[in-house]
């Protein structure tokens, strides 16, 4: 089976500061990837990698089937899902949310650089609806809350039924309200049984979604240790990940916890 993203021995430098040194993922059809990791650690530099917005400075980059360097990354990005945290301040506030969502069809920013159907609009509305804000369809993106924002660019990153979802720190910009708003749809992407492959980058245990299938920690640019959820995501790792003694808890909810334990 071709994996869904494979990075092999991905290394970035920049201003001769390593970034990324020596790092391998793989991910599978079926599998939902949790990044953890401090500030400052690479986790951003790694899922733009995974999106095809850089590249590394050593080391092979696959999605789905396709190898950067030998590919049209621009036509490959219509078939990659992604979200980040600052993606939101790159849409312009007039576009309605239905807009941003249908840009989604040909990765771009601008309806007016490619040619849109009835097709692609009711497209962009079931999406919408999908994550709960198609009553907000015909709202300017910037009249929104920061939650409802996210929740739109969720919408967006499903337009193309993508055969991987790349989610960099998505709560970054919500408060508490909003942040649970998000992870009730992260939740929905997470736990439906045919949905795709999806990698969740963050440093917050407690917006870690149920669903998630595998983990791996990232820690000044090393991956730490990686495998499957219920094996490595654990107080010991996660103590040596942030460089404190931590306490995880596994809530009934399928939620996380994690506090000091000094």
């Amino acid at each position: 089976m071709v994996a869904s993203l494979s990075l092999s021995g991905i290394s970035v430098t920049r201003d001769g500061k390593t970034i990324l040194d020596d790092v391998d993922l793989s991910i599978e059809r079926d599998q939902r990837w949790l990044v953890l990791g401090a500030n400052g650690s690479g986790k951003t530099t790694l899922v733009r990698i995974a999106a095809l917005y850089d590249h590394p400075s050593r080391g092979s980059v696959a999605v789905l089937g396709e190898t950067l360097g030998d590919t049209d990354v621009r036509t490959l990005r219509r078939r990659i899902g992604y979200v980040s945290a600052s993606f939101a301040g790159e849409i312009r506030g007039a576009l309605v949310a239905r807009d941003v969502v249908m840009t989604a069809r040909n990765a771009a920013l601008e309806p007016w650089w490619h040619r849109y159907d009835d097709l692609d609009r009711e497209r962009a509305e079931e999406c919408l609806a999908i994550m709960n804000v198609g009553h907000l369809s015909e709202r300017a993106f910037s009249s929104l809350s920061s939650g409802e924002q996210q929740r739109v660019l969720l919408a967006r990153s499903i337009m193309n039924d993508p055969g991987i979802v790349l989610l960099d720190e998505p709560s970054a910009r919500l408060d508490l309200g909003g942040r649970e708003q998000l992870v009730n749809a992260l939740a929905e992407m997470t736990t439906k049984p045919d949905g795709a492959p999806l990698v969740l980058v963050t440093h917050h245990v407690d917006e870690i979604p149920p669903g998630m299938t595998h983990v791996m920690f990232l820690v000044r640019g090393r991956a730490m240790v990686g495998g499957p959820i219920d094996e490595v995501f654990t107080a010991e790792n996660l103590s040596e990940c942030f460089g404190v003694r931590l306490r995880l808890e596994r809530r009934a909810n399928g939620r996380y916890s994690a506090w000091s334990a000094s």
